[in-house]
């Protein structure tokens, strides 16, 4: 049991070893989709929009109903408070005055003492008429606690809805960078795809070249040693194979670091191996038809202009900021005041409400300036639109002649390759026949091999005059 439970853990072992090799194989179409769910620039421009549209939250939440509740605890350490509210009290009159006597008399009864006691008793009398009783007077500061809730509501504030306005224009910038970020990513990753298709179509161009000129080199080593050829024709025969080799290694390297560079891009872990499906043939499409049909030219599709325009609708707006800056603001709030422990002395009601207005009076013309900034900000911003505006309407006539050119270049080149090969096949079978020398014949080779190097780079540059222009036309 043991045995077979470890032979099943293998084989699971194994198996997931081998989906962690399979390579990742990708069109160019799905090497986009790959890289817009995984490029790490593109989640971070992400996190970009969701962080303004908590932002526009935020805004918009400064206008709505605020809540704040407060519980204390006090205490005045059994303080006693005296009232005392004398001077200006309440005058004795004469009748009142003799009643205080009789009474003392009554009370006293003697001759010696009683005028002492009588007049005491009087005393005490006029006081507690006059200033009431000490004790009722007194009030005890018992500890004391109270729980309070307090709810306010914006009722009126031009900078509040500018504001909110200018937050949504904020995430729409952001949505906006996000868009121009995933034409940066697609036309990363085209131009990477190209350059790896471009690359390993240089290879098989060099190998085939090395596999001719090798086939070359044993069919003049026999002529060599057939007494129809010099050591010199071999040793430079083997001389260009040995350059062709070299340079194949290079490049070879060179593809390495362009599979390297799409795997960054496409936001794959570091090492997976990658196919793609698409090949140069196919990429080159209609571009290989002499002639390409392109659209009108629409600034407004573009996102640098778009991106420019919100702008411009922002500097808008905080001129509409800075001119409510001169209205009043309008707030109110409800209070209620509970109170759970008192110390019987108490001058607070239960329930409050009021509103307020906040009107600007005088600034001293700092309001008049922060206005005037606004103003020459919004100039700027319309003045910058219209730069970029021109900027991409002469972009957009150089790129169309950059992609003329470049089809024009490429269209030569094929042709130029079909007469380096031709010069080359013939001039190796005139060194078969020993008319030419070896000399001549690595020349011949060397220039198809020119030619057929010339018409890549052609197909590099036709496919990165129209990436230009498909970004320009946001249609990537």
């Amino acid at each position: 049991m043991r045995q077979q439970t470890l032979i099943v853990f293998l084989l699971l072992l194994f198996g997931l070893a081998t989906n962690a090799q399979e390579p990742l194989r990708l069109s160019l179409s799905e090497a986009n989709d790959y890289a817009l769910e995984h490029n790490l620039t593109l989640k971070n421009a992400r996190l970009d929009v969701e962080y303004s549209d908590r932002e526009v939250k935020g805004a918009i939440a400064q206008g709505l109903p605020q809540v704040d509740a407060t519980v204390d605890y006090m205490t005045y350490f059994n303080y006693e408070l005296n009232f005392n509210f004398g001077g200006g009290g309440t005058e004795i009159t004469e009748d009142q005055y003799n009643e205080f006597i009789t009474e003392a008399m009554t009370q006293f009864p003697g001759a010696d003492i009683q005028t002492i006691l009588a007049q005491s008793y009087i005393d005490g009398k006029v006081n507690e008429l006059m200033y009431g009783d000490e004790e009722s007077n007194k009030v005890f500061m018992g500890d004391q606690s109270s729980a309070q809730v307090q709810v306010g509501q914006l009722l009126f504030s031009g900078q509040y809805w500018v504001g909110i306005k200018t937050a949504k224009l904020a995430k729409k910038i952001a949505e906006q960078g996000l868009n121009n970020s995933i034409l940066d990513v697609k036309e990363a990753i085209a131009s990477s795809y190209y350059m790896v298709l471009v690359t390993d179509r240089s290879l098989d161009v060099f190998q085939k070249n090395i596999d001719n000129l090798k086939k070359i080199k044993r069919h003049t080593q026999k002529m060599f040693e057939a007494g129809m050829a010099e050591q010199t024709d071999v040793d430079q025969i083997s001389i260009q194979v040995t350059m062709l080799e070299n340079q194949q290694r290079s490049m070879k390297r060179a593809l390495d670091m362009s599979y390297s560079m799409l795997r960054f891009q496409l936001g794959a872990e570091p090492g997976t191996q990658i196919e793609l499906t698409d090949d140069i043939e196919t990429i080159l499409g209609e571009l290989k038809g002499g002639e390409i049909i392109l659209p009108d030219f629409n600034v407004e599709n573009n996102p640098m202009y778009q991106l420019t325009n919100t702008q411009t609708e922002i500097s808008e707006k905080m001129v509409d900021m800075e001119r409510w800056a001169y209205s009043p603001t309008i707030t109110g709030f409800y209070s209620y005041n509970y109170k759970i422990m008192t110390s019987g002395f108490n001058m607070n009601p239960n329930n409050m409400a009021g509103i307020t207005m906040n009107i600007p009076v005088f600034s001293s013309g700092s309001r008049k300036h922060k206005l005037e900034q606004a103003k020459i900000q919004l100039d700027q911003a319309r003045f910058n639109r219209e730069l970029i505006q021109d900027q991409l309407q002469m972009q957009e006539e150089q790129l169309r002649l950059d992609l003329k050119t470049a089809l024009e270049n490429y269209t030569a080149q094929k042709e130029n390759v079909e007469v380096a090969k031709r010069a080359f096949n013939s001039t190796s079978n005139k060194f078969d026949q020993g008319m030419v020398s070896s000399l001549d014949l690595t020349q011949s080779n060397s220039n198809y091999l020119q030619a057929e190097t010339s018409l890549i780079q052609s197909m590099m540059s036709l496919l990165q005059a129209k990436l230009a222009l498909d970004k320009l036309y946001n249609q990537l």
